[in-house]
């Protein structure tokens, strides 16, 4: 690292100008790295997969970007039944013109089957299932089927009473139909929190740097994923972890780098010298540290799930970018601009990086069995909720807290349809008897009823489409008893829609997240081992990361999944589960970066 560094600044005008080449070229690709990655989430192989894909293919609707249907839902007067005459010419006309508004859509509700699903037992409440194309909006497929079907509704009646949309991914959308924050918005954003806490621990204009180097290896990174991007499918969520973990590795290597140098600056080095102490320790411990991260993120190629695989390839290129902008550029700016930029701010600072914590770090040394023993309980009490975590969708009254979306939701719960209504199976009939299949899988255990209109919209080449209701939301139970009820049928019956989707994802992703779990650890052992030349450190550093892992999924089972946080912050009800993915992105750590000693104090050779 030493004869590395040496040669940078010995070309240190080539090196700036080469970077300032790359960076007008990574700003330029930005857009069409974004345009080439794929919207696609199936998961092949799996069930429910090839029946959201087989709907598709022959009806144009649902399929595996589609949360569900949209659920038109009225609640009639008092006195008023869905079998008060003219009750369902009404309801008939009102589903069928929120479908027109959507075109391409498959529909049914009590007017056009006559299935009684459809109805709570009062009588008093209905709805219909609205099945839409999915737009090319990669996370938001529903967005102008829901804006034109609640402009449908808006104008309709049924017996004097209004007509609402709800459905999960009205839900989600809820009253707010401006756009969503861009994913630049949203880098700037957390740019702009990272410099406020950055000029807090400079107290100078050296807060920019770090900021500088983010700025230049989250484009680069864009630049290097076109190509990749290019040739095969790398998932759209790639572009997040991109922008958002980009930027907080890239400010988290040069801030370890820049803490250095001026340790080293304050223990008197020459310029040069001192980027290079720096390097030889800091920029080794980056190098190492981003391999890990990089190998981390890697490791989820070993799922069976494709755009997984796609996160893990494309997100290893973050820490790459981030490390070589750390031991290339960033000490051509601190061997030039760094002595200037620091003198310039708030406050000027002359002695070691970091004096305001001495005191807490000779608290923590006098009372260290103490204050070990209290961040033990600490962390066992965040880690304990593991116990009860789950993944799965959550629940539909946790999606939104007011709105038509969830007036309608509690209608149909305060009526005893249930919140499952707008989470029906969507199955695939081929070669089989729909209304067969529909009286079998409706008597299972669990299930509110099955449908299987006859009209062109439900049954075309051979194949049918069967809507399954359960009784409860995301009930894995209900989805296998389906499936062993729908093994014995004729033809072929393959069981999709959201909560077998989500069924699906669980068993290929957390059916093999040991796998993921076993590389991360043998790399955060392995690497930590190479750099320390120590058997100890590295296995410190795995078991503080299983630590801090549980910790933080205890907090989020705790928080949101058991509601004791959200509720009282936002008004929001327990989810139930924790959103499938979620969990995944805590899975690529790192080891500690080994910085234990001043520079004026470093043992020989550290």
């Amino acid at each position: 690292m030493r004869r590395f560094t040496r040669w940078v600044l010995r070309h240190r005008r080539a090196v700036v100008a080469a970077w300032a080449v790359v960076a007008v070229a990574a700003v330029a690709s930005i857009g069409p790295s974004v345009d080439a990655l794929s919207p696609k989430f199936d998961l092949p192989g799996r069930e429910s997969s090839e029946a959201a894909d087989l709907i598709l293919e022959r009806y144009g609707n649902g399929g595996p970007q589609v949360s569900g249907p949209l659920v038109p839902v009225v609640e009639l007067p008092e006195g008023t039944t869905v079998d008060s005459p003219g009750v369902r010419d009404e309801l008939g006309a009102a589903v069928e013109r929120v479908a027109d508004a959507v075109p391409g859509s498959r529909w049914a509700d009590l007017a056009s089957t006559g299935d009684r699903p459809f109805v709570a037992d009062d009588g008093r409440a209905t709805f219909g299932v609205v099945w839409f194309p999915p737009s090319d909006v990669a996370f938001d497929p529903a967005g102008e089927a829901i804006d034109a079907a609640r402009a449908a509704a808006a104008g309709a009646t049924v017996a004097g009473a209004p007509v609402r949309v709800t459905g999960l991914d009205t839900l989600l959308v809820g009253e707010d139909e401006s756009e969503e924050p861009s994913v630049l918005a949203e880098t700037l954003v957390g740019g702009l929190g990272a410099l406020i806490v950055l000029l807090f621990v400079f107290g100078s204009s050296m807060a920019l740097v770090p900021l500088l180097m983010a700025a230049i290896a989250i484009p680069t990174t864009f630049l290097v994923l076109w190509p990749l991007a290019a040739v095969t499918d790398v998932s759209v969520v790639v572009q997040f972890l991109i922008s958002l973990i980009g930027l907080g590795v890239a400010i988290d290597y040069a801030l370890l780098i820049v803490m250095r140098w001026r340790e080293e600056v304050a223990a008197g080095r020459p310029r040069d010298e001192a980027v290079v102490a720096t390097m030889e320790h800091a920029g080794r411990a980056v190098v190492f540290s981003g391999i890990a991260v990089a190998i981390g993120l890697l490791a989820l190629v070993v799922l069976p799930v494709p755009f997984l695989r796609s996160i893990g390839y494309g997100g290893m290129l973050i820490p790459i970018v981030s490390v070589l902008v750390a031991v290339t550029l960033l000490p051509v700016v601190l061997a030039t601009a760094g002595p200037r930029l620091d003198r310039i701010g708030l406050r000027h600072r002359t002695r070691t990086t970091g004096q305001a914590w001495v005191p807490w770090g000779r608290l923590l040394v006098r009372r260290r069995w103490a204050v070990g023993a209290l961040a033990l309980v600490v962390m066992a009490a965040l880690f304990a909720p593991v116990l009860g975590f789950s993944t799965g969708v959550p629940r539909a009254d946790a999606l939104a807290s007011s709105g038509e979306a969830r007036e309608a939701l509690d209608v149909l719960v305060d009526h005893g349809v249930g919140a499952a209504a707008p989470t029906p199976f969507d199955v695939a009939v081929v070669g089989g008897d729909p209304a067969a299949a529909a009286r079998r899988l409706g008597a299972v255990e669990g299930v509110r009823g099955a449908i299987a209109p006859s009209s062109p919209r439900w049954r075309r080449d051979g194949t049918a489409a069967v809507d399954v209701f359960p009784r409860e939301e995301d009930d894995a139970g209900a989805v296998e008893a389906v499936r062993e009820a729908a093994a014995g049928l004729p033809g072929t019956v393959l069981v999709g829609g959201t909560v077998p989707g989500t069924a699906g994802f669980n068993d290929a992703v957390y059916g093999n997240v040991a796998w993921v779990a076993l590389v991360i650890v043998a790399v955060t052992y392995v690497l930590p081992a190479r750099v320390f030349r120590s058997l100890l450190l590295p296995l410190k550093a795995v078991v503080f990361n299983v630590i801090s892992i549980g910790a933080v999924w205890g907090f989020l089972v705790w928080f949101w999944q058991e509601g004791n946080g959200s509720g009282a912050l936002f008004g929001i009800e327990p989810t139930g589960a924790l959103t499938v993915w979620i969990p995944l992105s805590t899975t690529a750590t790192a080891p500690a970066s080994g910085r234990s000693w001043p520079a004026s104090r470093a043992p020989a050779g550290w």
